[in-house]
Formats: structure tokens, C-alpha cells, sequence
């Protein structure tokens, strides 16, 4: 069935040119302006036909993705929007509706995947787009929106955000997410910038991209907010931040104050929103002003629209219905809806609600049986349908942080919770299910639904340990879980937002790499959903692959060993104060400052704690040691030749760079310097170490550690993000280490394992030893210590067996040392369970 082309009324679609050369989309390696903007959509759109046809766009954060979107509104083409992610052919959505033209992102150009060369599908004049309910999956339940909805709802934002075309708002939230379009919606609307990108707001990657293309706006939905304070969102220096918006579910009042008074001191706005994809996006906004002041409430109207409060029976408040020109034309629920037109006229919400004297709205409860999970409606009766096809019977119950699922009767709960999870696009966290022998009810026989939800009143702790199985793709969450002790890892999680440190990453990234088949660059940033297996089966491996620095670690401690043995010489030790600043880099800067310091000072006890006590030993037991070797001193107090009291130099240095990079970062300024300025602070930083290098401080004052140069070029190795940045950091390593050392060799292995670093994600080595690697690494410190009471007795015996002695003896201090650890912390009351630190 073939339709005349409706002239589509979306003026932001439709008349990008007028807006010239002024940027539209700025994403980390291009900028596109309006006119080329347009150029591409009217091509696309031309390459949709003069025939109006229903097109379906898998639709991902990226330039391909918005054109496509725009050339269906443009050309009056009726558009489904799906996630990217799957094949279009198994996407539930498109199955059901049988589109006519599928639009995915090609490389740098829209691919189009044409059905048929008309359509089958009768089209009502006024549908433009189709959109999930609220972004909820499982079932062909969708929004019919109008392009009268889009556009009076873009220009309703655009109005009471003030948006202008200097703004840029960065893409916190995906495409086909009906919050994340009005984004994109109302900037287009004003002629402002679209930094576009698919970045998680836990990578620095995006803050970088976001200060670099001047962003003055982001999105967020409650769950961002957490992973804002993960990474220390509070204290970065954002100059161009203009204001934050907030909907997809209720944030608590508590939460509302604390962030509108942030901004307050900090120069930006908070607007708390409240919405639905019924309404198009928005319905109501908090006034900036009112927001500390006022938190509870949704705030007013948008322009255009307007709220009454309709009685219902039996409840002191009434339901909100709301009227304006963005609610919806009505519902789809299969393809013949597609030819109905407007059906409503107003929107009942659902939501009980009051109005205030001052005329803000209050949002009290629900009346239907919906919750809102991580910005996901669940329809709580479509739980309990779908489980009732499986032959399950169930009762659902929920809040906006978790669903809660009761069984009756003896079923697997793990495996249909992991089914079920699936069916409805949620993390596997937010879902719990209780297999019970019956149902709890209420006198009236109804189901008690208070009581389903009473079944979790806790989280469920992570699962028991498994070493003695092979880790397979399903296990990703369990490590984090298990090695991080959060059993509340989410698919949005990464092991930095975790908490994870350098004290932690070597067990992490060995099991990483044997669950995955390969260790993906820069995981410790990469949400826990896309940490994703080789897709080919992976057979007997002859070889595995390691992170670098795990691999470095073990080596260097072994060659240590062997060179304080004489078995051979290769100096590693400096290697290893590079690596610490590396990993200082990576893992240590994340999160607000002052929580950020306490986890600092926690991990420099995991250093100084089994340091100290086996130094402590050592010094009972042996004449080779005094007082000041056990406080860590003797680099301050001498004696100043080469006794064996120098044995721990190593562990000294470590320490004292450790405590002097930590009160740095402790200052404000030194805090917010880094933040906005990563790789030219670290260099900075490196300029000041190479002082002592060079021996150009006067003797007179204070000079940085000898090694703190070879800890900074560390920490610029880490923050080198690009060929050019690497490539600095690399000629500042081949400037500065010849001439250090007494040895070309030892000059070319320092070079040698930052340049490994800079330039080499992960090295090979023997899938046999891969456990023994990681097992080497993580008690590298405890070797060094224990090393220098262990093999002097054996060395007369066999070299060798000196050096595999001390690292089976360090080994057993490392265990032994964690288990002494965990068991303080049990009876502190803390629930850190890390690893002792590793050199």
C-alpha cells in the first residue's frame, strides 16, 4: 500500500539549513555544521523515496544514527526507533511491525535495508514516530507520537531551559530513549551543538571530550547521578556547564537539595523534570531556584500545557491528568493501529498527586501497578504474564530500585530471573526472585504485595568463590563481585566507578582474561554490559594475554630476586616505581577528593602495614636491621653508605611518594588542575622530578625523591590518550633515562618496560602460568620483603632454588598477610576486602 508524502510539520527536521555554518555536532575527532548537516539528511531522505513507508532506525549515539532519524521526520516517513545492538531481524519490535526500510549506522554512511519498495502498512497523515512506553521492552506496546507532538514539546524545553545557540548538550542518554530525543529535539529546535558521543560518564574519556568541545549541558537519570559521585563529578572543573537536567524517575528530595545546592555553589542549574514518553518527553519542570527549597515537588506546567487533579475513590489525593499539544495520538499495539489517528486528548498519568497553594505539583503515589527502574517502566502485570506463559505462577512487586519477583511452588529462580531480566532490558542487579511455597495473601485472598516485597529486604550477597573453575562470559559481574566485594555490580558499572584500585586490578585482570578469551583495552573504564567474549569458541589456548602491567610486575619482582641472588643481572627495580605511578594514574584519581583521599590513605596501608610488621620481624630476629628500618626511615636518618640497611630502600621510596602525591592531590587546586588538565599535570610533574635527575635544586632545599621522575613518567603514560600524546610521553622517556644509570642495559630495561606501557595493552604469555604470573605479581611487595631473610641460607646450595624459595615464601606471606587483614577488617566492622598491595 502506497501514501501521498505528508508535509511533516517537525520545523527542527525540516529547516536545519537556516541555522548555516553554525556547529551541530561536535564529536571527539569531527565537527559537523548545520548546512552539512542538512545536505546529509535531505540525501538520506531522498534515498527513502517519494513513497511514505514505515522505517525502523536501530539507533545508536552517533552521527549516522541522527541522520537517519532526521531524514525519516524530514521526508514524513513514520520512524520505529529500536536500540543498536542486535541483528534488526531479531529485535522483537521490528518483527512485530514488519517495517518497510531499516536504517542502521554503516561506517560513516546510513545503511539502508529496504523490504519492499512501497509499503504494507496503511499510514495516518499525522504518525511520526514510534517509541517503547518509557522506554519499557517486552512487549509491542508502543507510543504513537505526532510531529506536532515533537515539535511543540522540543520548543516547550528549548523555552524554559533557555536553550541558545551557543548551548551544547553532550549525549548522556541513548537515541531511541524518548528523554535522550527531546535532547536532541530542542537543540536542534535553537540551532545549538549536539556533542555526541556514547561514552559513560564514569570514563574520563567523556569529561575530557566534554570540556575539550565546550559542552554547557547534560542529561541524567537518577542511577547517573550515583555514578556522578563515583567519580568525583563534584570537584571537577567544568567551566562551561550551564545546567543539568534530571527525569526518568523520581530523585529523592534529600538528592534534589544536595545537587540544586552544588550547583548553586558551583555556578550551574539543576532542573528536576518530570515526564512520560506519552507526553512526548515533559510535562512539568522544577524552577532552578525553587529546587533546594522545594525538592519534593515536580514543579509546574510546561508552557503549553496545563495539570488537573481528578478525585479517585478511596484516597484523600487525586490522579494527575495532564493537557497540552505533546500528548500522544494513543497507543500501537500492533500494526494496524498505525492508520488510527488521535484517540486522546488529554493524559491520565497514573500518579497520585496534589497541588500546593504556591502552585508547585507533589507527585504522592502510584494508582497503577508501574515501576520505574534505572529509567525502564516495568509493567508489574506484565511481569507476572510473562511467567505465567512459562507456566509459572508469580506475584511482582517493586520500587524504583529493584523488582522483586515471588515463585509459587519449586522452580529455578536463577535461571528465569536471568531469563526474565532479558525479556525486559533490565540489569541483572535490579532483579530478585524468591521461590516460595505459596504465594503471601491477604485475608481477602488478594496477593499481599507488600509482603512479595518484603521477601528482599536486603540485597543477596555475591556469590562463593569458584577458583577451581574456568571463568566463562556469564562470570564478568561475579569477579567485579567477588574481587571489588560489590554485590551490586550493574551493566553501567565499570571497575573504576567500582572502586577499584592498583591494589586490586591483578586479580581482576587475570580472571578477566581467562573469562573473556582476550583483556579489551582500557576494561578497568569499560562498562561491565559491553565487557563481552571472543565470539569465536575458544579451543586449549597455548597462550594467554595479560595486562601489561600484571606481566611487568611478575618479571620485574622475579628478575629482583635473581639479581640480589646473582643467578643473573637485569636491574627491573625502577621499572616497578614507573608502573606505580601508572597505576596510581589509572585507579587512584577517581571519585570525589576527600572520599577519594580515604581510599588513598586505605591503600597506602596495604602497603605500610605488612611492610612494618615483616621488617619489624626481621629485625628481632636478625643484627642486620635497626629501629628505623621498621618506621621506614632510614632513607632520612642513614646510615648513608650501603649496608643492609638498605635493603628496603625500595619500600621506603614507594612510601614516601605515595604519601607526597596523595597531600597533593588533597589540595584543591592541584585536584582541579589535574581533572581538567590530565596529560600536562603529569608532565608537570615530571618536570619537577626530573630537577633531582639532573641534580639542578639547590643543596639547600627540599628535592623530590630521586625516583619520583620515573613515578611520574608512569602516571603520563597512563593519561596518554592519543598516538601524539603517546609519543610525547615517549621521547621524554628516551631524553631522560640514558645517562641515569651506570649500565646501558639496565638504562634500556627502564626504557624499555614505560615504552611496554605507553604502547602495548597486553603481552602473551603461557596459558599454564597465567595464574602463576598473576599469583607473582600480586605478592611482588611481599617477595621483596621476604626475599632478603630467605635465600642467603640457600644460595651455597643452588641459586636456583634460593630464588624459587623466596618467591614461595613471598607468596605465603601475601596469603597469609590477607587472610590477617580480612580478619581486622571483620572485626572492625569493614567491608573493604582487598588483596594486600603489590609492589
Amino acid at each position: 500500500m502506497s501514501t501521498e508524502l505528508a508535509v511533516p510539520n517537525a520545523a527542527f527536521a525540516v529547516e536545519l539549513a537556516r541555522h548555516g555554518d553554525r556547529p551541530a555536532v561536535l564529536t571527539a575527532d569531527r565537527t559537523v555544521t548545520y548546512r552539512e548537516l542538512a545536505g546529509r539528511v535531505e540525501a538520506v531522505a531522498a534515498r527513502l523515496g517519494p513513497v511514505r513507508r514505515l522505517v525502523a532506525l536501530a539507533a545508536a549515539n552517533d552521527l549516522d544514527s541522527l541522520v537517519g532519524y532526521l531524514a525519516a521526520l524530514a521526508g514524513g516517513h513514520p520512524l520505529l526507533l529500536v536500540p543498536a545492538g542486535r541483528p534488526a531481524a531479531l529485535d522483537p519490535l521490528v518483527a512485530a511491525y514488519d517495517p518497510d526500510v531499516v536504517l542502521r549506522s554503516g561506517s560513516g554512511e546510513v545503511l539502508l535495508e529496504e523490504r519492499r519498495p512501497g509499503s504494507r502498512h496503511e499510514l495516518h497523515p499525522d504518525l511520526a514516530l514510534l517509541l517503547s512506553t518509557s522506554g519499557s521492552t517486552g512487549s509491542p506496546k508502543l507510543v504513537r507520537l505526532s510531529h506536532e507532538n515533537l515539535q511543540s514539546n522540543a520548543e516547550s524545553i528549548a523555552q524554559y531551559l533557555r536553550i541558545g545557540p551557543e548551548d551544547r548538550a553532550a549525549t548522556t542518554l541513548p537515541l531511541h530513549y524518548c528523554y535522550g530525543l527531546s535532547v536532541v529535539n530542542s537543540h536542534l529546535l535553537r540551532g545549538a551543538g549536539l556533542v555526541l558521543t556514547d561514552l559513560s560518564v564514569v570514563d574520563p574519556c567523556f569529561w575530557e571530550l566534554f570540556r575539550d568541545r565546550g559542552a554547557t549541558s547534560f542529561a541524567a537519570v537518577p542511577y547517573t547521578f550515583e555514578l556522578l559521585e563515583r567519580v568525583g563529578f563534584a570537584e571537577m572543573d567544568l567551566p562551561g556547564l550551564r545546567y543539568v537536567t534530571q527525569a526518568g524517575g523520581r530523585l529523592g528530595p534529600e538528592a534534589v537539595r544536595r545537587w540544586a545546592e552544588l550547583g548553586r555553589r558551583r555556578g550551574w542549574e539543576l532542573f528536576v523534570m518530570y515526564g512520560a514518553t506519552e507526553a512526548t518527553a515533559r510535562m512539568a519542570y522544577l524552577p532552578p531556584h525553587l529546587a533546594a527549597e522545594r525538592p519534593g515537588t515536580i514543579g509546574v506546567p510546561i508552557p503549553g500545557g496545563s495539570f488537573r487533579i481528578d478525585p479517585v475513590e478511596g484516597s484523600a489525593d487525586g490522579e494527575l491528568v495532564y493537557t497540552g499539544p505533546n500528548v500522544m495520538l494513543g497507543y500501537a499495539e500492533s500494526p494496524a493501529d498505525l492508520a488510527t489517528g488521535r484517540e486522546l486528548e488529554e493524559l491520565r498519568t497514573g500518579d497520585l498527586a496534589r497541588r500546593h497553594p504556591d502552585g508547585l505539583y507533589e507527585v504522592v503515589g502510584r494508582r497503577s501497578r508501574f515501576v520505574k527502574i534505572v529509567g525502564l517502566r516495568v509493567d508489574l502485570g506484565r511481569v507476572e504474564q510473562l511467567l505465567a506463559e512459562l507456566g509459572v505462577t508469580a506475584a511482582a512487586a517493586g520500587s524504583d530500585e529493584r523488582l522483586v519477583v515471588a515463585l509459587e511452588g519449586e522452580h529455578d529462580a536463577r535461571l528465569l530471573a536471568k531469563a526474565l531480566a532479558g525479556d525486559l532490558g533490565l540489569p541483572r542487579a535490579a532483579l530478585e526472585m524468591h521461590a516460595v511455597e505459596r504465594l503471601p495473601r491477604l485475608a481477602t485472598g488478594k496477593v499481599d504485595y507488600p509482603g512479595v516485597l518484603s521477601l528482599a529486604p536486603e540485597r543477596p550477597a555475591a556469590p562463593a568463590p569458584r577458583p577451581d573453575r574456568a571463568e566463562g562470559p556469564a562470570d564478568v559481574k561475579r569477579i567485579f563481585a567477588e574481587v571489588l566485594d560489590r554485590p551490586d555490580v550493574d551493566d553501567d558499572d565499570t571497575f573504576v566507578s567500582l572502586g577499584g584500585d592498583s591494589l586490586s586490578y591483578v586479580a581482576a585482570s587475570v580472571r578477566l582474561e581467562q573469562a573473556l578469551g582476550h583483556l579489551p583495552p582500557d576494561w578497568h573504564v569499560t562498562p561491565v554490559g559491553e565487557l563481552a567474549p571472543r565470539p569465536a569458541r575458544r579451543a586449549r589456548r597455548v597462550l594467554s594475554f595479560l595486562e601489561t602491567g600484571v606481566v611487568l610486575r611478575a618479571v620485574a619482582i622475579v628478575c629482583v630476586v635473581s639479581a640480589h641472588v646473582e643467578l643473573f643481572t637485569l636491574q627491573t627495580a625502577h621499572v616497578l616505581f614507573a608502573l606505580a605511578g601508572y597505576n596510581f594514574a589509572r585507579f587512584q584519581l577517581a571519585g570525589e577528593r576527600l572520599p577519594r583521599l580515604k581510599r588513598q590513605l586505605r591503600s597506602l596501608g596495604r602497603i605500610v602495614v605488612p611492610s612494618v610488621a615483616f621488617i619489624a620481624f626481621a629485625w628481632v630476629v636478625t643484627d642486620d636491621y635497626t629501629l628505623a628500618n621498621v618506621v621506614l626511615l632510614n632513607g632520612m636518618v642513614g646510615p648513608q653508605e650501603l649496608t643492609s640497611q638498605w635493603h628496603f630502600w625500595f619500600v621506603e621510596m614507594l612510601v614516601y611518594v605515595l604519601v607526597a602525591v596523595t597531600v597533593l592531590m588533597a589540595v584543591p587546586w592541584a585536584d582541579r588542575a589535574e581533572r581538567r588538565f590530565p596529560l600536562a599535570f603529569s608532565l608537570g610533574l615530571v618536570a619537577v622530578g626530573l630537577l633531582s635527575r639532573y641534580d639542578l635544586v639547590d643543596p639547600g632545599l627540599p628535592k623530590p625523591a630521586p625516583v619520583f621522575w620515573l613515578f611520574a613518567l608512569g602516571w603520563a603514560a597512563a593519561r596518554s590518550r592519543t598516538v601524539l600524546q603517546r609519543g610525547l610521553v615517549s621521547a621524554v622517556v628516551l631524553l631522560s633515562v640514558p645517562g641515569y644509570f651506570d649500565s646501558t642495559l639496565r638504562e634500556a630495561t627502564v626504557a624499555a618496560g614505560v615504552l611496554l606501557l605507553l604502547w602495548v595493552p597486553a603481552l602473551p604469555v603461557p596459558a599454564g602460568l597465567r595464574r602463576l604470573t598473576g599469583s607473582l605479581a600480586g605478592a611482588s611487595l611481599c617477595i621483596y620483603l621476604t626475599h632478603w631473610l630467605v635465600y642467603p641460607a640457600l644460595v651455597p646450595v643452588s641459586p636456583v632454588l634460593a630464588v624459587a624459595v623466596s618467591l614461595v615464601a613471598g607468596v605465603a606471606y601475601w596469603a597469609l598477610s590477607t587472610r590477617a587483614l580480612d580478619g581486622l577488617r571483620r572485626r572492625s566492622g569493614s567491608r573493604a576486602r582487598r588483596p594486600v598491595a603489590s609492589v
